[in-house]
């Protein structure tokens, strides 16, 4: 058999056909087959790089997460703004990607997979709050526009509370519910002297709980 010589382009491929597939079917109702079909790749292509189709998934949402990381890096970076407006802009930007319908199709496995929530909780403690989180807290107690005693441990905090306990997939509320744990947060960071979540973010978790 011919060697591949794009593996990178094969990669690509599956993961750019499996995240379509997913989006339009639902993570359950999409089969390897339909992967295999859809790609035109046999099925030693596909496990090649691939062991199962939770693989796949779990590479589909790392590459999400690749892209936010990338849009946290550029708000982090961005001149002209206080800590307070990085942070805000992050926080804004990043909850508007989860609702725009890029995983939320896969979610319901997601959630019920321990080895992605491990991931997640790796992801925000390890990476996503001391590499772009912290650095722009302290950025905004240098500047007064944020106060905090203990940026570190807030930046962890405030990640948790969005990402997890936030967000209507983990937790099925009604939109009333939703809008009240979204006051609440709201009046937990007021006293670090910012709000991070808006209304056009609020209203989107509350159609979510609708759909």
């Amino acid at each position: 058999m011919a060697r591949n010589k794009h593996p990178e382009q094969t990669v690509q491929r599956i993961l750019d056909t499996a995240s379509r597939l997913f989006l339009e079917r639902g993570y359950d109702k999409t089969t390897l087959q339909d992967i295999i079909d859809a790609t035109h790749l046999s099925k030693g292509a596909i496990y090649h790089h691939f062991a199962s189709k939770e693989a796949i998934i779990i590479a589909v949402v790392d590459r999400v997460g690749e892209a936010q990381s990338a849009m946290l890096a550029e708000v982090r970076d961005r001149k002209g703004l206080t800590g307070a407006e990085k942070l805000r802009e992050m926080f804004r930007t990043s909850l508007r990607m989860s609702f725009q319908g890029k995983i939320l199709h896969m979610l319901p496995f997601i959630i019920e997979n321990p080895k992605f929530m491990t991931l997640q909780m790796q992801s925000i403690l390890g990476k996503a709050a001391p590499d772009y989180v912290l650095p722009v807290l302290r950025e905004g107690i240098a500047d007064g526009s944020i106060q905090a005693d203990h940026p570190e441990e807030l930046s962890e905090v405030l990640l948790i509370l969005a990402n997890l306990w936030l967000h209507p997939i983990f937790r099925p509320s009604t939109p009333e519910q939703v809008r009240t744990r979204c006051a609440f947060f709201n009046q937990f960071t007021r006293q670090y002297g910012f709000e991070l979540l808006d209304g056009d973010i609020i209203d989107a978790m509350a159609e979510f709980c609708r759909t």
